[in-house]
């Protein structure tokens, strides 16, 4: 196909991960549309308000933060526009307060001074390993940055030379844990650098220890707040993609995967097929392939494969609108249960609730006042909890009455005021709503586990292996989980597409302005 105007596109998703093709596949001149189940894009990454006699909350629904903003600023520098100038991102001095259960709070951000000094708190000779740690993960980073710009098509691709110098620093067989331990005596210092798995959902005692490059990231980059929340994001890739003439049919849910034999040759919807010369799919993969596509279609990733394959863990939610402001609570809080193994093991079994769980509280109106109505605040607070499964912990009105009471009691012990009289909004999730709500497979809201035989080529393919003319995007595809990590898979899978269909090489200009490339090239690291 040569011509790129007559390259029509269905995109199924209008996540982080369909925005970037979108707004990709639109500069090159293909002729895009997203189908998009919701109201609104940014699907998990997207944002929701409450309504009160007070004023308006505003809530962001997954992801609260952004880690290494380059990629999306690249991303944004490849369709020859300024992330810059579409939406404010604000480094926190102060990352996060990391409270131990039973001592000591750690106020943690960039300068490594401070972050010895904290780290002191629990062992001076700790300390002495924080510098170590940053130089090597660096290392890490820059020898695995490649391999997250490529995609794993075949067994071949393993075996390239760029994984093959990365293996003796990716130590593929040691749990993050495992490989903190060489820098760090005290478990208290390695679960400083390693709760980050859990932006995986997964524990650091089985994490890959490729993952320690989670908490450099934090330490290297800094953590961003886009102004009006992770939303801010999603709205401004949704008008980047929309000038270069992509259409968003929202509110229009896709029932399944139109085929010719195995090629995919449109969408289904309400108002009947939509032809598409591929089809790019931004839903959950569990759900989308066993929802969309016929079993008989798949010969690796059938029906029985997904059902027996390892999920991350979910998430209990509590999004509070509070009166009064909080101001002497940091943007996030991290608390870390006295028995912080034990607590993921129980979320690993996800037959109970955690008996002793660890926190994670977002208070952004100290950064962004703006999302709650004045002299009121929001909190999002985040509980690890397994996933959907049979025989698993069964998500009744009883059951979610005991994690919201698990959850104030556990705020109280992290050293939060007594909230419970001063809320004046109120949503819960549970992994019944991630599912039924925003049709997340079984609710574990991370995906496919990160583990070692569900990464790389073992991880469903950017160029999906099943199908034909069917490309993934989002956590469920190569390279994985993460605001960052989403978006440089969307660039793999975007490739690819555009190389089998021919796509020109001269991309189309925005429609309301065109910024200069800069010193971004196409196909160089970000």
């Amino acid at each position: 196909m040569s011509d790129a105007e007559d390259c029509r596109v269905a995109i199924i998703g209008s996540g982080p991960g369909g925005l970037a093709a979108a707004m990709l596949l639109g500069h090159r001149g293909a002729e895009v549309t997203v189908f998009e189940s919701r109201n609104d894009e940014g699907g998990r990454s997207g944002a929701f308000t409450g309504a009160t006699q007070d004023g308006i909350f505003s809530f962001d629904i997954g992801p609260t933060f952004f880690l290494y903003p380059e990629m999306l600023r690249s991303l944004f520098a490849e369709c020859g526009l300024d992330l810059d100038r579409e939406v404010s991102l604000a480094r926190l001095d102060h990352h996060y307060d990391l409270i131990f259960e039973g001592g000591p709070t750690l106020s943690v951000s960039s300068r490594v001074d401070d972050l010895e000094a904290e780290i002191a708190k629990i062992s001076a000779k700790d300390a002495v390993g924080v510098r170590p740690f940053l130089t090597e993960n660096r290392r890490k980073l820059e020898a695995f940055a490649p391999i997250l710009q490529r995609p794993f098509n075949s067994l071949a691709d393993v075996a390239r030379l760029d994984m093959l110098k990365a293996l003796p620093l990716l130590r593929p067989h040691r749990s993050v844990d495992a490989d903190l331990a060489r820098y760090f005596n005290d478990p208290r210092t390695r679960l400083a650098f390693s709760f980050q798995s859990k932006y995986l959902g997964m524990s650091p005692y089985r994490c890959p220890s490729l993952f320690t490059i989670l908490g450099f990231m934090e330490h290297e980059f800094g953590v961003h707040h886009p102004i009006g929340g992770t939303r801010a994001v999603m709205a401004a890739m949704r008008r980047a993609a929309e000038r270069f003439g992509v259409r968003f049919r929202m509110g229009e849910a896709v029932s399944q995967i139109a085929f010719s034999g195995r090629r995919a040759v449109g969408v289904v919807t309400a108002n009947g097929v939509q032809p598409a010369d591929a089809v790019v799919v931004n839903a959950d993969f569990g759900r989308a392939m066993t929802r969309l596509v016929p079993d008989r279609l798949r010969r690796r990733w059938t029906d029985r494969k997904i059902a027996g394959k390892r999920y991350s863990c979910s998430t209990f939610m509590l999004y509070l609108g509070i009166e009064g402001q909080l101001d002497t609570i940091g943007h996030h809080s991290i608390f870390l249960s006295r028995e912080y193994q034990k607590n993921f093991a129980e979320v690993e079994a996800g037959l109970t609730l955690p008996q002793d769980p660890s926190l994670y509280v977002q208070n952004a109106c100290v950064t962004d006042p703006g999302l709650a109505p004045a002299g009121f605040s929001t909190l999002y607070v985040l509980m690890p909890v397994g996933h959907l499964r049979e025989d698993g912990l069964e998500w009744s009105e009883e059951t979610r009455a005991r994690a919201r009471a698990l959850v104030l009691a556990r705020l109280r012990d992290a050293g939060f005021p007594d909230l419970e009289q001063r809320i004046r909004f109120e949503k819960i999730v549970t992994p019944h709503d991630w599912e039924d709500e925003m049709d997340v497979h079984r609710g574990a809201v991370f995906n496919l586990a990160h583990s070692l035989d569900q990464m790389l080529y073992l991880r469903p393919h950017n160029r999906f292996e099943d199908l034909e003319r069917v490309y993934l995007v989002g956590g469920g595809t190569h390279p994985g989980s993460g605001l960052p990590v989403i978006f440089s898979g969307a660039r793999v899978s975007c490739a690819l597409l555009a190389d089998d269909l021919g796509l020109d090489k001269a991309p189309r200009a925005s429609k309301s302005f065109a910024a200069p490339m800069g010193a971004f090239r196409e196909g160089e690291p970000t």
